[in-house]
């Protein structure tokens, strides 16, 4: 019995990622606060991105996955999440066989972009009941307060 692999298929990511690209040409003028830019590689995974004053919180759902296939790569601009879920090895098994298999195995990856640096430092993963929170401080912390400026003469 051969197992029902779901993978991406190209020709849905490339559309996808056409109309992200046309989406993005057509809406930053009108829409700047729009800064959160993402690439989707392989499988997507569900996240939230969360801005504070002075960090992000990124949530991943990867249910299934060990923290051994989990990869994320920091930079101070961006994000790589990687992760790796593998078909788990039966042996053959003849008093079953399956009628419906939704569970998806492969390489999942996903790249988040942020308009504020990240300290690298101060960066943090936690990977609790298939959820990674990710915690990036910022470099600096937006400054909401206004000063009165002096013209001088």
């Amino acid at each position: 019995m051969k197992y029902l692999i779901k993978k991406p298929d190209t020709f849905l990511n490339t559309l996808n990622e056409d109309i992200n690209a046309i989406l993005q040409k057509s809406f930053d003028n009108l829409f700047p606060e729009y800064i959160f830019h993402q690439e989707l590689k392989g499988m997507a995974m569900p996240v939230d991105v969360k801005e504070y004053d002075n960090k992000y919180c990124v949530k991943v759902e990867l249910p299934g996955i060990d923290k051994e296939n989990i990869n994320v790569d920091i930079n101070k601009s961006y994000i790589k999440i990687e992760a790796n879920k593998e078909i788990e090895k039966q042996e053959e098994d003849k008093t079953h066989k399956y009628h419906k298999s939704e569970f998806r195995y492969g390489n999942y990856s996903r790249t988040l972009y942020f308009p504020y640096e990240i300290d690298i430092e101060k960066s943090t993963a936690d990977l609790k009941k298939g959820i990674l929170e990710i915690n990036l401080p910022k470099l600096y912390e937006e400054n909401k307060e206004t000063k009165k400026l002096e013209i001088n003469d």
